[in-house]
């Protein structure tokens, strides 16, 4: 039996450890866990999920739909197991995070082909089949080997939403609803009015805010800290996390309106959709404490930033997630250079994939640049002045010939002929 190292078991480790060792492959799945935890894990378990409980969209309209569909197609095993543990979102997939990543633990753990080695690993060989999915906190010994044999990695700060206790939330003052009544009532919405929203916002901009050690300081822009953001203009967070449209309560208009999403089934806690940010705690307190509903919450966990690691991608590895230099060397995950949940998923699958593909000697699998999958990945090995992490969105698929006015429509037909020329590539 052949045997294939993975490093690391966060997302992408864990989808790519099922698929291989489903296929007869022995795996060694590396992981510093328990042993030792990164700044910001929390659980011993596998696949944690540190950010959000959201694996946003599910509807085809959007690029994260699209590619939720595109993964359903390529037999997903971290999309199945959160679809068994998922929580009311309405046209969102967020997952009890604890369960969800306890379900792919115990997969990992009963699979007879996978052995797990819990030990801090500080470099490779790069003549054995290996893929590097450590994750955005890549602990030292192993990022500087890297740094070694490839160059220096880049870095970016990465913000985390604070989640409140269910039972300290003011009722009177939140409804529970879906944007534009679509889907079920799953989010519990908190408005302000002008007045409101105008004291919170200058509370906001002069918050204290948590220090940082690095000096050159990246935040990507799909995990920006609300108090940052709220420094580009008085209405931006009113056209972003707390954009009124679509949520009224008997006809009511409001100002501005602060999402809550739902972070386990019993409905115990919640999360503050879209509020990253890096105040220091007690600022958090207050700050977030002026929104009517929030006034006595009590906070489960923070909001804080942390570093995360990537490769520059374009100068690194190919198309199939291999490394230009080390061809038997595969890296997935935000890693990568892919960001978000479902995207390090789906670069565990499709490096799993293609480190199977060339054992057996067989063609790459390179997916048509219509579907979301296939223009990440070619949008990764793009040679830019300073690579970005990328994420699923329609601005990376190719335009169409004549031209669609109508954005519902544009979206409808990016969405049928992604998914039509990926049923084609995997009939072949």
């Amino acid at each position: 039996m052949r045997e294939i190292d993975i490093i690391g078991a966060g997302l992408a480790g864990c989808e790519a450890a099922l698929r291989l060792a489903d296929r007869g492959y022995k795996i060694n799945l590396y992981d510093c866990k328990p042993t030792q935890m990164t700044a910001a894990h929390k659980n011993i378990d596998f696949a944690e999920l540190v950010c959000s409980n959201s694996l946003k969209s599910v509807d085809p309209e959007t690029a994260s739909g699209m590619l939720k569909e595109e993964l359903k197609l390529l037999d997903c095993r971290l999309l199945q197991i959160a679809e068994r543990n998922k929580v009311p979102a309405g046209s969102a997939l967020a997952v009890d995070r604890t369960e969800f990543s306890a379900s792919v633990t115990e997969e990992i753990k009963n699979h007879k082909n996978i052995n797990i080695i819990s030990s801090l690993v500080e470099d490779w060989d790069t003549e054995k089949h290996t893929i590097i999915a450590s994750g955005p906190l890549t602990l030292a010994p192993l990022s500087e080997a890297m740094q070694s044999k490839f160059g220096e990695p880049l870095a970016f700060y990465d913000a985390i939403a604070p989640i409140v206790s269910a039972d300290s939330l003011d009722y009177d003052c939140c409804f529970f609803g879906a944007r534009y009544d679509r889907g079920d009532k799953d989010y519990l919405n908190c408005p302000m009015t002008k007045e409101e929203y105008s004291d919170f916002y200058n509370a906001l901009l002069t918050a204290e805010r948590a220090k940082l050690n690095d000096f050159d300081i990246k935040v990507f822009e799909s995990c920006m800290p609300v108090e940052i953001m709220a420094k580009r203009g008085f209405d931006t967070l009113r056209f972003g996390p707390l954009r009124p449209v679509g949520l009224s309560r008997e006809g009511e208009k409001n100002y501005a309106v602060l999402q809550l999403r739902k972070e386990d089934n019993f409905g115990q806690s919640y999360n503050l959709v879209g509020f990253q940010t890096n105040l220091k705690f007690p600022e958090q307190k207050r700050v977030f404490g002026m929104i009517p509903a929030l006034k006595n919450a009590e906070f489960l966990r923070y909001g804080q930033m942390h570093r995360n690691t990537f490769i520059n991608a374009p100068k690194i590895i190919n198309r199939d997630f291999s490394c230009i230099k080390f061809p038997k060397t595969f890296i997935a995950g935000q890693l990568s250079g892919v960001e978000g949940y479902v995207e390090s998923i789906a670069s565990g699958l499709l490096a799993a994939e293609n480190i199977d593909r060339q054992i057996q000697n067989k063609p790459k699998m390179i997916l048509p640049q219509t579907t979301i999958l296939g223009a990440v990945t070619q949008k990764l090995t793009i040679e830019t002045q300073k690579f970005q992490p990328v994420n699923a969105n329609f601005g990376i698929l190719p335009p169409f010939e004549n031209r669609i006015k109508d954005k519902t429509n544009k979206k409808r037909a990016y969405f049928e002929r992604g998914l039509k020329d990926l049923k084609r590539y995997l009939s072949i």
